[in-house]
């Protein structure tokens, strides 16, 4: 539902619940309770009904109109441009990026139908995809050249300029399985789970991410070919070409020699310029290091450009070409520890490689348990060098193992098993909601059958988690729900008349009334939060997160409040412990029901298990975040990647401490 719908929802719930407390004092001083607790409840429905998108929006079960798709595709756009462009902040390539200028010309590879593509700088990108004719851009070049960074700079640029026509969505392709998957079908999935305000029936209509794909209103910036398993890339090429011929807008980045390989068994993707990127030349190297540098520290790069300017064809100046290694020394020897001068040694760095591992090896040494650098980058805290060095090698090896590039959040599941995690959580929360549901019972007049109500309680939640464990969440979409179901108010009203003639059967009209109409908010609530809102936020994975966080404490206040009026309209409004027994009551019961189908829950299982185990830290979230603020991580949409690939494979070649064990799970699925 629409923001300003869904605000009036939270209003109308929250006013039901503060007069159904007032209730419990109003009734003292004469006032039939019974009449107060009817009255109330036939105004919220009323009021439900008024809202009620059944009732009033019956088109929002439709496909998605022109209109529709229309304004997705704008606000698509502009939460795609605060993404990236908070992204791009967060990289510092606003503040130094004109200093580090990516160049490239025209392929000189037999990989292209067009070979007289105009040279160009990252800084005129956005001016180079226009002038192409078709908009068609492959990107090609060297492990850590800066393909992934001037396909950001390109796709913020176009968002920029965006008024009308195809939106640029940036994609990871190695978050895509072509075993398993079309391309436009992974683009859509994509677009549901980093912009969960696409399912928004209302404004945007049904299927809204399916048909922006079919249509052509959005078209895929795609970075990394490279990073699909080289059984399948031909044909991923292949899938790519024909999803999107040669007048649709296409841009993809891949390393060259995977590159080089792939279109000799395919042939060229039509109708594109391909692009490569250069090496960087010394005075370009040499005019970043010093501007990132304090004036000590720049000094002590003078003998690094002397070696550069004398052997412009050695090992360092070979490594010091690389727009990722130049930032990686700039950033590891701005921490203040260590000497740029190190590198000139022959004997401890014979050739290129032993640089290149030792740069990256010391950007994780250096910025953990490094109080000025988590201060300069505002993280929360200078966190120990060596559990971060476990922890973050703990998840290389993990991703390694899953086949994945990208680190999401509900995917933890996967580093503890599905048996594992099914187990856990199914005791966990069968033992939440079976002890609050026997606590209560206890001490409400049926203490004899409370040990088995409490145990019946808590297989039924047990069961419904093991059954919400074994589905697959990322496969979320946006299928509209037809017919009664999607009305507000009948949902709400049939489900709180069932429970409160149940309760009333048992404990009288006035507990029956608080149960069923505390009920009905509860599912009121529950469609509100689960509803997304407007596109007016950049996805992040502390946003997702909190999406799921805001639902299950939202159910368990209501319940908890709903059980406490009840116990005060059984017990009376001065027994005091009554009442708040089933306030606690009400939110464990709460609290198991609304945690069973969202990812937050699983998640919170696997990341105790794997904390308590020594794996990853209590606080990942904040772990996570203080990484991408201190370079090691990067963030794309609601995941985090690291910063680059070779720091990935590097983390994950090095055996972890012998306290720290994988945990056994079943093999991954192919990719």
């Amino acid at each position: 539902m629409s923001r300003l719908r869904q605000r009036a929802v939270f209003t109308g719930c929250a006013l039901a619940a503060l007069l159904t407390l007032i209730g419990l004092f109003v009734t003292g001083a004469g006032v039939n309770p019974h009449l107060w607790l009817g009255g109330l409840a036939v105004v919220f429905l009323v009021f439900l009904a008024v809202l009620d998108p059944w009732l009033h929006r019956r088109r929002a079960a439709g496909l998605a109109t022109e209109e529709n798709l229309d304004a997705a595709a704008k606000a698509l756009a502009t939460a795609l441009r605060l993404q990236w462009t908070e992204e791009c902040t967060a990289r510092k390539l606003t503040e130094r990026g004109d200093l580090l200028d990516l160049h490239w010309t025209a392929t000189e590879l037999d990989v292209s139908d067009r070979p007289n593509a105009p040279s160009g700088h990252s800084d005129g990108v956005v001016g180079a995809f226009e002038r192409q004719s078709h908009h068609r851009i492959v990107l090609i070049g060297e492990p850590g050249s800066g393909k992934s960074t001037v396909a950001m700079l390109l796709t913020i640029g176009l968002l920029e300029r965006h008024v009308d026509g195809p939106v640029p969505v940036l994609l990871p392709l190695s978050t895509w399985n072509p075993a398993t998957e079309d391309v436009r079908t992974w683009m859509t999935r994509r677009l549901y789970e980093d912009h969960p305000a696409l399912r928004n029936t209302e404004l945007y209509g049904s299927y809204t991410a399916d048909l922006l794909v079919e249509q052509r209103r959005v078209f895929p910036v795609l970075d990394g070919l490279d990073e699909i398993p080289q059984a399948w890339r031909a044909e991923a090429m292949e899938r790519i070409t024909r999803a999107f011929p040669e007048k649709s807008p296409l841009v993809i980045t891949c390393r060259i020699d995977e590159y080089v390989d792939t279109i000799s068994r395919v042939g060229v993707v039509p109708e594109a310029d391909v692009l490569e990127l250069h090496p960087l030349d010394q005075e370009e190297v040499a005019a970043y290091l010093r501007a990132g540098a304090d004036p000590t520290t720049a000094a002590c790069w003078e003998p690094i450009f002397v070696h550069l300017r004398d052997e412009p064809h050695g090992h360092l100046a070979e490594v010091l070409s690389v727009p990722l290694m130049v930032w990686l020394a700039s950033t590891v020897y701005g921490t203040g520890i260590g000497e740029p001068s190190e590198l000139l040694d022959r004997v401890k760095f014979p050739d290129h490689k032993a640089i290149e591992d030792h740069l990256v090896d010391s950007l994780v040494e250096r910025v953990f348990a490094n109080v000025d650098a988590a201060y300069q980058a505002h993280a929360s805290q200078a966190w120990p060098r060596d559990q971060a060095r476990r922890w973050l090698g703990f998840l290389a090896q993990q991703m390694r193992e899953q086949g994945v590039r990208e680190l999401a959040w509900w995917d933890l599941r996967r580093s503890v098993g599905n048996a594992w995690l099914a187990l856990l959580g199914a005791l966990a929360v069968g033992s939440i909601g079976g002890f609050g549901v026997g606590w209560l019972m206890a001490y409400a007049g049926t203490a004899k059958i409370a040990p088995l109500t409490g145990l019946i309680a808590g297989a039924v939640v047990a069961v419904a988690a093991l059954t919400a464990s074994s589905r697959t969440f990322r496969a979320r979409t946006a299928k509209p729900r037809l017919g009664v179901w999607r009305s507000l108010v009948v949902t709400s009203g049939t489900i709180g008349t069932a429970t409160g003639l149940a309760f009333g059967a048992l404990y009288g009209v006035s507990a029956g009334l608080v149960v069923g109409l505390g009920l009905a908010v509860a599912t009121a609530l529950r469609f509100a939060t689960a509803s997304s809102a407007e596109l007016t936020h950049p996805s992040s994975p502390q946003w997702t997160m909190a999406r799921d966080r805001v639902a299950v404490w939202t159910g368990s206040l209501v319940l908890g409040v709903v059980f406490g009026a009840a116990a005060a309209m059984v017990f009376g409004v001065n027994q005091t412990g009554m009442i708040g027994l089933g306030l606690s009551s009400g939110l464990l019961l709460g609290f198991a029901l609304s945690v069973l189908h969202l990812r937050w829950w699983w998640f919170t299982v696997a990341r105790i298990w794997l904390a308590a185990r020594m794996n990853l830290p209590w606080e990942l979230m904040v772990f996570l975040d203080d990484a991408r603020k201190l370079g090691v991580l990067r963030q794309a949409g609601a995941c985090y990647q690291f910063r680059h690939a070779l720091l990935q494979d590097r983390l994950a070649d090095k055996p972890l401490p012998r306290r720290i064990q994988l945990i056994p799970r079943a093999a991954p699925s192919p990719r």
